[in-house]
């Protein structure tokens, strides 16, 4: 899956979950998620299950810290450096 179809799907997800309803205008790629509120430690481990589910992410063998999800861009690079395919390449 390339990163700019993950980047959407998880920008995408981020919205729905976190900002329903909100403007989201502001949401780039390097926007602080932690930092603004857009999500907390509850969230985080929302998110996290839900990408480990969608994109076959082995979380037991992932060693992992809230900066990997501070931001959309890490969010992606996280999954892309972490998904079953990228790891047998």
């Amino acid at each position: 899956m390339s990163t700019a179809t993950i980047a959407t799907e998880v920008r995408t997800y981020v919205v729905a979950q976190f900002l329903s309803g909100e403007d989201a205008s502001d949401l780039t790629g390097d926007y602080d998620l932690l930092d603004s509120g857009v999500i907390d430690s509850l969230g985080l481990v929302k998110m996290l299950s839900h990408f480990a589910k969608v994109y076959q992410l082995p979380i037991d063998d992932i060693d992992f810290g809230p900066d990997d999800f501070r931001t959309l861009d890490a969010i992606v690079a996280m999954i892309s450096g972490h998904q079953p395919a990228a790891a047998a390449a």
